[in-house]
């Protein structure tokens, strides 16, 4: 038995297997490729950090973010089995502070709640544990994780652009994303780079087929953690000349 797990498909009884009880045989049922993929998933980041849990399309600050792309990820996640299995991704760029990563974290968590597989990580975090499996020395370690990072439904990229560029970042970002190309797999990306800046970042062939994968969201306007650090200190100072 599959224990709580349930087949998306309403086919089998969670394990991946339709039994035929006349013939005492059993087939594999379609839902069984999704069933691998989650499993082999899970050694990879799918946590919604803390300060992203609860958004909401109907609270602030998604719903005081710029209407035009408000509609247009309402529009991604009400058809987000679609877009995933098409291979569309979003590519949210823009200054600091303007809700790149909030919109992609609205994206992500759906996703999750959906039944997806889902890899989310700072450019960063992620260059890390692909270092770390140079250091293993288990056999088709690095290997592993490019193919687990390729399997998943969404490879969620935070920051791409930030980390310093040399020739292995170059060819680590291309494997990721070629992979992901050829097995049309969507990818999510914010970056506070405009297109050429991070062309010479990361690569024109990474940028490339990043352009191919997904549609580019701007988003402009001040940074909103300094709007609200501002307005918490004045409503401190008024509350104390009140007082």
């Amino acid at each position: 038995m599959a224990g709580e797990r349930r087949c998306p498909l309403g086919l089998c009884d969670g394990s991946g297997w339709i039994e035929d009880e006349a013939t005492r045989t059993a087939r594999e049922c379609r839902c069984r490729a999704q069933l691998i993929a989650g499993r082999r998933s899970r050694a990879l980041s799918a946590v919604i950090p803390r300060r992203y849990r609860g958004l909401s399309f109907d609270r602030p600050p998604v719903s005081e973010m710029p209407e035009p792309i408000v509609r247009q990820v309402r529009a991604y996640v009400r058809h987000l089995d679609e877009q995933l299995a098409e291979g569309r991704g979003l590519w949210f760029t823009g200054s600091v502070g303007t809700g790149k990563t909030t919109l992609a974290m609205l994206i992500s968590s759906a996703a999750l709640d959906a039944g997806h597989t889902v890899a989310i990580y700072s450019l960063p975090r992620l260059l890390a544990e692909i270092r770390a499996t140079f250091d293993d020395e288990r056999p088709g370690s690095y290997t592993s994780l490019l193919d687990r990072l390729t399997d998943v439904d969404l490879l969620h990229v935070d920051d791409l652009g930030a980390e310093k560029t040399s020739a292995w970042v170059l060819e680590q970002l291309y494997s990721i994303v070629n992979a992901r190309y050829e097995a049309a797999r969507a990818v999510l990306i914010t970056t506070n780079l405009q297109r050429e800046a991070l062309s010479e970042q990361i690569g024109e062939r990474t940028v490339s087929r990043l352009e191919e994968m997904c549609e580019i969201l701007p988003l402009t306007g001040a940074d909103r953690r300094k709007v609200v650090i501002g307005d918490r200190r004045g409503s401190s100072a008024a509350d104390l000349r009140l007082a």
